[in-house]
């Protein structure tokens, strides 16, 4: 199932946008199910779930981070991913170019726009990523630890599809806005899952996280 779940949805995905497979909540027989389809590039929102993972998965595998990530768990996640998705504020943003100073690492980031309705949800606003990114292009000392590689964003969670679009616009707009200002290596723009991914692609998505339409519900 989760092979014809791959399949299908790698026929509706544009070859340009990546997918990555929301694995968090399923067991790692599972995930080898989707590896055996060709799928590599997975993510996990929980630390201690990612770690766990990470030694039982094939080395090829690349790891995303995408959930809310504290920084007394930084050295459970940055040593096994290639791309921190969900920095959702200025001291983690610190915490990790710190920590990879110190560990001799760069580490590909993206940041995190608070985007949907929701007042729980992480992120940014619109004038600290354009402000993050401004001091990013300025700063030598940044650029030796992390690269900003682009947005993160995660729609309402609701029916209102309409809503979702205008979202997914804003998202889009302040990613082309950055994307032409010059910034280098600025070309990842994280929006859409399982329920409006083909919105998103419609709105410039270079990546999309898809969970449930691969692996079916979760496994709590």
């Amino acid at each position: 199932m989760i092979e014809k779940n791959l399949q299908i949805i790698r026929k509706k995905l544009p070859p340009e946008v990546s997918l990555v497979a929301v694995s968090k909540f399923h067991p790692v027989e599972r995930l080898m199910e989707a590896y055996a389809a060709g799928q590599r590039i997975f993510a996990e929102s929980r630390p201690q779930e990612l770690a766990a993972k990470v030694p039982q998965m094939p080395s090829d595998v690349q790891w995303h981070f995408i959930g809310h990530l504290q920084t007394n768990k930084l050295k459970m996640v940055l040593p096994y991913v290639s791309l921190v998705q969900s920095v959702d504020s200025f001291h983690l943003l610190d915490a990790i170019a710190k920590w990879a100073r110190a560990n001799g690492r760069v580490l590909d980031v993206l940041l995190e726009l608070h985007l949907g309705a929701e007042q729980t949800k992480q992120g940014f606003t619109e004038e600290e990523i354009l402000s993050i990114c401004q001091s990013h292009c300025h700063s030598e000392q940044s650029e030796e630890s992390i690269r900003i590689r682009g947005l993160m964003g995660m729609a309402s969670n609701t029916e209102d599809m309409a809503q979702v679009e205008r979202e997914f616009a804003r998202i889009e707009a302040l990613y082309n806005k950055i994307k032409a200002s010059g910034m280098e290596g600025f070309d990842i723009l994280s929006i859409g899952m399982s329920g409006d991914w083909p919105i998103a692609v419609r709105h410039g998505a270079t990546m999309v996280r898809i969970g449930t339409d691969i692996f079916g519900p979760r496994e709590y």
